[in-house]
């Protein structure tokens, strides 16, 4: 009879990181949030000088960007997440400066 072999805990983990990583990247194959996330937070932070194009845009890419990021680790989906944020901050920006400039412009 043979002896059967036994797998110390070493061997389980990396069998277990394996079997995740190749999960992880099917899962990647069949997702396309992490390219919607980019692309719209692209589109947020090109622009952003016009709120119908980058609240929307800046929104999606934050909700796909975080869901792709979480779900499959996507560095795609991160970079969306990011994108996303920035092209809000910088429409928010954007906005705050020029009703600045006319309530400047009213009183002088």
């Amino acid at each position: 009879m043979e002896k059967e072999k036994t797998m110390d805990s070493k061997e389980v983990e990396k069998v277990t990181k394996k079997e995740t990583y190749i999960a992880k990247e099917d899962e990647r194959r069949h997702s396309s949030a992490h390219i919607v996330a980019f692309i719209c937070g692209l589109l947020a932070l090109l622009g952003h000088l016009f709120w119908y194009i980058a609240l929307p845009t800046g929104i999606i890419a934050i909700i796909f960007g975080a869901k792709s990021a979480k779900k499959t680790a996507s560095k795609l989906g991160k970079a969306g997440l990011i994108l996303g944020i920035i092209g809000l901050a910088a429409m928010v920006f954007a906005y705050v400066t020029i009703l600045a400039l006319r309530v400047v412009y009213w009183y002088y």
